[in-house]
């Protein structure tokens, strides 16, 4: 079983990222972790599930049109329609955790199973039970990418993006030394490119449905520009529509946010393919902060009182990940 503290021994040791990577024969020197929150293993593995596809379980007005978006016959067609990036390119080129219908099973291993010590858990390694709410003021532990940053050759080339606003506050941005922008913050460090400044406009203009949240792909695309203009070694970046519409149990716009989701982690990896810095020498990494409830009476929740709320999943690609997909063997970890 592969806990979520797993996640900085993935990173740590899938990028050996300073001078001895050459020696040891990895090609890794980039590493982007990437958060979807709260998407459940059963979508990814499994695509759409038939019992939410309705007004009254899953809350989709049209359940005809969200059908014949996302339903097909098979589970493999299913998940593909989804997440066809996973599923055709990391599922091809690289391996993915959490499909417990097959016995591969990953978990947090904080008992509290909702965000902030989720994403705590995912960036430090470790659980502390101080953190135990999502209002929690900055973060006292120190995460793998503060810990990197201090590294002469890292030094100012570290960034997190975070949807959420309180992504500011669990890397703690006000010791951690690199560049952190969350919420609806515009991008002011770095260069700034003509699209940069008309995302920041875009983060002031637009009405902020979430309060300290934009929209998915506002966040992702001011961390894309500020990736193909400042080039930074390691990044963090968090998504949350899949979160926010399952809370509102909104089924229909929960499945078009992971798709969403996979559609631009796709043009994330075209992107860094694309250029001289990244293409060959970057891992991706995937997963989530907290699963959901199991049932169509308790998906929309999550808390240390929901059973499957633990059950997350790990998706990784990159030069140096072997290309076993599902066939994963997994251990206690």
């Amino acid at each position: 079983m592969i806990r979520m503290r797993w996640i900085v021994v993935i990173a740590l040791l899938s990028a050996p990222m300073w001078a001895a990577a050459a020696e040891t024969g990895h090609k890794t020197e980039n590493v982007i972790l990437i958060l979807v929150d709260g998407l459940r293993w059963q979508e990814v593995f499994t695509g759409a599930d038939e019992s939410l596809l309705n007004k009254d379980k899953g809350g989709a007005p049209d359940p005809d049109a969200i059908r014949k978006e996302y339903w097909r016959d098979t589970p493999e067609e299913r998940r593909a329609t989804l997440m066809p990036f996973v599923w055709g390119t990391i599922a091809k080129d690289g391996l993915i955790y959490g499909n417990r219908q097959k016995g591969s099973m990953a978990k947090v291993a904080n008992p509290y199973r909702f965000s902030y010590p989720g994403y705590s858990e995912m960036i430090v390694g470790y659980v502390d039970p101080a953190m135990n709410s999502n209002n929690g003021g900055m973060n006292p532990n120190v995460s793998v990418f503060e810990w990197l940053n201090k590294k002469p050759e890292f030094n100012k080339r570290v960034a997190a993006f975070g949807a959420w606003g309180t992504a500011a506050r669990i890397v703690n941005r006000d010791r951690c030394g690199f560049y952190v922008n969350s919420g609806y913050d515009p991008v002011k460090e770095g260069k700034i490119s003509e699209r940069q400044d008309l995302l920041n406009h875009l983060k002031t203009d637009l009405p902020q449905y979430w309060g300290d949240e934009p929209f998915d792909a506002i966040t992702f695309y001011s961390a894309l520009e500020y990736i193909k203009e400042n080039q930074p070694r390691a990044v963090w970046l968090t998504f949350g529509e899949t979160d926010d519409w399952a809370h509102e149990r909104r089924y229909d716009r929960y499945l078009t946010a992971a798709h969403l989701a996979d559609t631009l982690i796709a043009t994330l990896w075209t992107t860094l393919q694309s250029m001289p810095q990244y293409k060959d020498r970057t891992t991706i990494i995937i997963t989530a902060d907290h699963g959901r409830g199991r049932t169509a009476n308790d998906w929309t929740d999550h808390g240390a009182g929901v059973p499957g709320a633990e059950e997350v999943w790990i998706a990784v690609i990159g030069p140096d990940t072997a290309a076993l997909g599902e066939n994963v063997p997994v251990g206690e970890v």
